[in-house]
């Protein structure tokens, strides 16, 4: 390490045979050196790294972590597993992880093809303040009308790369209305919506929590107030909704799962991190230390294909203590590996460097976790609607020991799952995070 900040921070000249001077390798390629050299040491599967990989040919940190993603070959997997190292500016990563933000502050997706929903809406956000929702349907950005997956680049670009753009949106009540927003600077929050359902002779607690990334010290503030909630309300049964969860800080899971876990599992495994044999001595268990006053019978997650790293870390950790029902469009995204952020230069670089298991071994889940009840990403509601076909599935659930059928709720037939649609909503996630965050390493 210490030749390598040298070499950062100096410029060393060697005599040609002229007399004279070589000129000193550019800082820029000197990083792209710094970064294979850390990648090599420190990637998950370092070894398959070749030796003539020719880092010098790559613009920059962020297309060299895409390049190594092929050498990631796992036992019982056709393809390289790795879809994640990546690399970021170190300003704008210290704004992603403490959630900063920049933009109009929605997402969009798909319910079938032609109908554009708003999916989630940051409240502080100027898309928050002017009052949008989730399931307002877009049919113009800048006065265009063509809302296909066709046109998936100019619907990218009006919703997430604009710094202006005006919208028409249908309300559920059928009326439009034209919004113009301006991108702004805001802070997320990422628990959405806490709320508590009777369904049958139970209670059931929701939690829609969009990201392990932001304040973690507001974060840890709700868990603490919505759990005691739930206690003071006798909620006996609670669903998550990670549907839009990416992932973020592993500490965040771990605390939310205290939170979720019955007392009977205080001191027992939460879940082994494994490291590449150059640093086993970095390999840690962590424990289970029970949060909070509530001991809920049965945890149920609303999940999807979006729902990755740190989320599926928090389901998988759970697994082997309590009753957990997975309901949702499709299995989860498939990400049992994390990172940490390593300096280098003005970049932080994000080579995969640790795989987690639970208190069973379990967690090669590269093809995802497999949901005990497909449902409809209901888009046409609101966060909480008790008629959004996931959550609806979940309430019956508990009230009849049954999961809803497709074609039961009304309306819920026209967004069964398909593939296609899932592939165009794919183009429209282009600024999700997907990872699990150790913030307890440095580099």
């Amino acid at each position: 390490m210490i030749v390598v900040l040298a070499l950062l921070s100096s410029c060393k000249k060697d005599k040609g045979s002229g007399g004279g001077t070589t000129p000193p390798p550019v800082v820029k390629d000197k990083v792209k050196d710094t970064t294979i050299g850390y990648t090599r040491d420190i990637y998950l599967w370092y070894q398959q790294i070749p030796s003539n990989f020719d880092e010098q040919s790559y613009a920059d940190p962020d297309k060299i972590m895409q390049a190594i993603r092929k050498y990631s070959t796992e036992p019982g997997f056709s393809q390289p597993v790795d879809r994640w190292s990546f690399a970021m500016k170190q300003t704008d990563w210290d704004n992603l992880s403490s959630g900063v933000a920049g933009d109009f502050g929605f997402g969009v997706f798909f319910k079938q093809e032609g109908d554009l929903r708003v999916k989630y809406v940051e409240r502080s956000s100027p898309a928050g303040v002017a009052g949008i929702h989730r399931s307002w349907r877009i049919t113009k950005i800048n006065g265009n009308s063509n809302i296909t997956s066709a046109n998936s680049d100019f619907i990218v670009n009006g919703v997430y790369y604009s710094t202006n753009s005006t919208f028409t949106f249908q309300k559920p009540d059928g009326t439009s209305v034209d919004l113009s927003l301006t991108n702004a600077t805001y802070q997320e929050h990422p628990i959405f919506l806490d709320s508590v359902y009777t369904a049958g002779t139970k209670k059931v607690g929701y939690i829609v929590f969009n990201s392990f990334l932001g304040d973690t010290t507001e974060v840890y503030n709700e868990f603490q107030r919505i759990f005691n909630k739930f206690n003071t309300q006798g909620v006996t049964d609670v669903a998550v909704d990670l549907r839009y969860n990416g992932g973020g800080y592993v500490s965040v899971a771990q605390k939310l799962a205290d939170y979720l876990v019955t007392s009977a599992a205080t001191g027992n495994v939460m879940m082994n991190q494994v490291f590449n044999d150059k640093y086993s001595s970095w390999n840690e268990t962590s424990n289970f230390s029970k949060a909070g006053p509530l001991n809920p019978s049965r945890l149920f997650f609303i999940v999807s294909n979006n729902t990755a790293s740190a989320s599926e870390l928090l389901i998988n950790n759970l697994k082997p203590y309590m009753d957990v029902k997975l309901v949702g469009p499709s299995n989860t995204y498939g990400k049992p590996v994390g990172f940490f952020p390593i300096p280098v230069g003005t970049w932080y670089i994000f080579p995969v460097s640790f795989r987690s298991t639970n208190k069973n071994g379990s967690g090669n889940y590269f093809n995802g976790i497999t949901v005990d009840s497909q449902q409809p990403d209901g888009l046409d509601k609101d966060w909480g609607d008790v008629s959004e076909a996931s959550l609806a599935s979940v309430l019956k659930f508990v009230s009849t020991g049954s999961f809803t059928r497709i074609g039961e709720i009304p309306g819920a037939a026209s967004q069964t799952v398909t593939p296609a649609l899932i592939n165009s909503n794919q183009k429209l996630d282009v600024r999700s995070f997907r990872g699990a965050v150790l913030s307890s390493k440095k580099w």
